[in-house]
């Protein structure tokens, strides 16, 4: 098969459309051509007079040997020969080892640990401290409406079945160049995912699939004979020497001991009280860089004129997308993360008598306005402390300001673009309504964000908005804080991926501080159970 690359087609092209443009890329007429499908899509919106797609695609030549003499005489920079997919290479059991490994945190780092665990016959136990999706859906949606009365501390936005993940938009765009990469989107179809995903060069399942996607994976693993135990929060790891043997957990009945020889720690970004049972027992942990600040909305009208001009209500796009970043000359770096077209800010608090903000669209992306996280880098030397969950510290210590500045209800505080540069408080909300909920307090960021963090978004919103046109509107939307982008902690693990302080427990994913996104986190999954049944297979 081979594979061409960078080919422009119009936005409103057809099948005949595609094996035109390889037929010419390639030299032969069409009727030589046996298949052509895109393997990858993406738009050119550089000229707003001209937008476009560009794709890649896979064509196979009805002579072999004519395949074979095109890919000779192609300049890889035009294409080359490819292989079909095939799924990564794992170690099978041929029976369940003695000790079943046990995965902790059923995010995406969990989640595809697991699977792999039990589709190669390791019948893995899960301990998840939250709720599965069905019941975290419901609390969700209570903690929105009402506000603090109705918060759960182990059925949130942060913990229960599928992580973080399942309410920000399921975007699984990812930097890693990992091969694993197309077996996790190809996985998430499988289990009910729109195809699409497969070409979309930022492919996005949308939190209103996801949790059906993510309740079947669920299902699939536990009829290979694998468990997974919600409201099971991991409170200690006991060590023989330098091994693991056991671990506890607390659930509605008590705390438990489970023999365990091979733990994958998948606990997520936002367990702080695992973190801090780690740190009490000598477990080795490391300061890390993240980054603090808040959720930025705009009419998504706004963004499609910016990106698209003339072509914005185009039926083949839909809601167009950004990402920017900058280096200041001081120093900080200052980006947009996790951008939702069509979508809502979200209250995504973990912990009692705090707001934390994220961003989710549905599949349609069919809402009023855009949010992206607004975020400003920062590193060990911003966290006052060496300790090693000094960053963690600090992000604790904005979101309870955070809490106190909303009244104490679990409303957050918000701030007009306008007023943020000016230097003064918001009274009231302009032509942006905010989606949050269960709502804002109009007020004075500067009051709630560290004064390097102000100063820098001070700086960057004038340059971005040259970058796109809008960006820095006065009546733009700034609700924070937006704290949990990352990891504030590293836990280190060697070359095997097996912990440097104890043989068997393999710290994983983005709490671990290996991975920025479910795609990344759900590879890391899928190579810590690898490491862990190659161990098993000895």
């Amino acid at each position: 098969m081979l594979r061409l690359h960078n080919i422009k087609i119009p936005l409103a092209y057809t099948d005949k459309t595609l094996a035109h443009a390889a037929a010419q890329k390639l030299g032969v007429t069409q009727g030589q051509i046996a298949r052509c499908a895109i393997a990858k899509k993406s738009v050119d919106a550089r000229k707003k007079n001209d937008v476009c797609f560009v794709v890649s695609l896979d064509i196979t030549l009805k002579s072999p040997q004519d395949e074979r003499r095109i890919a000779v005489r192609l300049n890889p920079s035009v294409g080359s020969m490819t292989a079909p997919y095939a799924p990564p290479a794992v170690p099978r059991l041929h029976v369940p080892p003695a000790v079943r490994p046990v995965v902790v945190g059923f995010g995406p780092a969990g989640l595809f640990a697991a699977l792999t665990l039990a589709e190669s016959g390791a019948c893995p136990v899960v301990l998840e401290r939250g709720q599965d999706v069905d019941t975290r859906t419901r609390d969700v949606s209570a903690y929105w409406a009402e506000g603090q009365p109705a918060f759960k501390t182990t059925s949130n936005v942060q913990f229960g079945e599928g992580g973080a993940g399942t309410f920000s938009d399921g975007k699984l765009n990812t930097g890693t160049k990992d091969p694993r990469g197309e077996h996790i989107l190809r996985t998430f179809v499988r289990f009910g995912a729109p195809e699409d995903i497969l070409i979309s060069a930022k492919p996005h399942i949308g939190t209103d699939r996801l949790a059906g996607v993510v309740k079947a994976m669920r299902e699939h693993i536990r009829s290979l004979g694998g468990e997974v135990r919600f409201g099971a929060r991991l409170t200690g790891l006991i060590r023989r020497e330098d091994a693991l043997c056991a671990v506890r957990y607390e659930d509605a009945q008590g705390e438990h001991e489970l023999p365990a020889q091979q733990v994958i720690l998948a606990i997520g970004h936002s367990a702080r009280d695992t973190f801090t049972m780690l740190h009490e027992n000598r477990f080795t942990l490391e300061q890390k860089p993240f980054s603090i600040g808040a959720r930025i909305e705009h009419p998504q009208e706004l963004i499609n004129r910016a990106q698209y001009g003339e072509f914005a209500r185009h039926p083949a796009l839909g809601a167009a997308d950004y990402k920017l970043a900058l280096h200041l000359p001081g120093g900080r770096s200052v980006y947009t993360f996790c951008m939702c077209p069509g979508g809502t800010v979200v209250a995504a608090a973990s912990e009692e008598d705090s707001v934390v903000t994220n961003g989710m669209s549905r599949y349609a992306r069919d809402a009023e306005n855009a949010n992206s996280a607004l975020l400003v880098g920062i590193g060990p030397e911003d966290f006052g402390s060496g300790h090693p969950l000094a960053g963690m510290f600090l992000q604790r210590e904005i979101e309870r300001r955070a809490f106190e500045l909303g009244g104490r209800t679990g409303r957050a505080p918000a701030q007009l673009v306008g007023d943020l540069l000016a230097g003064r408080a918001s009274s009231a909300i302009g032509s942006v309504s905010p989606s949050y909920r269960p709502g804002v307090v109009m007020g004075d960021l500067s009051l709630l964000l560290p004064g390097y963090v102000i100063t820098a978004m001070r700086e960057a919103l004038p340059l971005l908005g040259k970058r796109l046109c809008g960006f820095d509107l006065p009546d733009a939307m700034l609700t924070g804080p937006e704290t949990r982008s990352s990891s504030p902690v590293r836990i280190p693990r060697g070359g095997d991926l097996a912990s440097v302080d104890v043989r068997g427990l393999y710290p994983c994913g983005e709490g671990a501080g290996y991975a920025g996104g479910i795609t990344s986190a759900a590879v890391d999954g899928v190579r810590c159970a690898e490491a862990v049944l190659t161990q098993l297979a000895r």
